[in-house]
């Protein structure tokens, strides 16, 4: 059993930042691509950013040059660096990851609870 946990969400101004974190727990070996998803009610789940295990990444075009994913395997946890946020950045942020090696064997496609990021003045 696999899980994520987010966490660094919360209230910010426009213009300030916040940084997401997103830990699997377990008794894990590895861990492929993680991404980040943010969802707001009435709308879609919406593809944020990504990162491979080869530090490989992709964004939003709205976020690019203004968050930044990054990863400590060490640690089994994936970072996202919200700078100069927006109100229309407010949603709950979601963590998946597409595979996790673990001592039980493989775990496809794992998705976080979500942590809220409201951008407010």
């Amino acid at each position: 059993q696999v899980q994520l946990v987010e966490s660094g969400g919360g209230l910010v101004q426009p213009g300030g930042s916040l940084r997401l974190s997103c830990t699997a727990s377990g008794r894990i070996f590895s861990i492929g691509t993680v991404a980040w998803h943010r969802q707001v009610p009435g709308k879609e789940r919406e593809f944020v950013a990504d990162i491979t295990a080869a530090d490989n990444t992709m964004y939003l075009d709205s976020v690019k040059g203004r968050f930044t994913i990054s990863r400590d395997n060490s640690k089994n946890t994936v970072y996202l660096q919200m700078n100069s946020l927006k109100p229309e950045d407010t949603a709950v942020y979601y963590c998946y990851a597409d595979r996790v090696a673990t001592a039980q064997g493989p775990i496809f496609r794992s998705w976080g609870q979500g942590t809220q990021v409201t951008v407010s003045s």
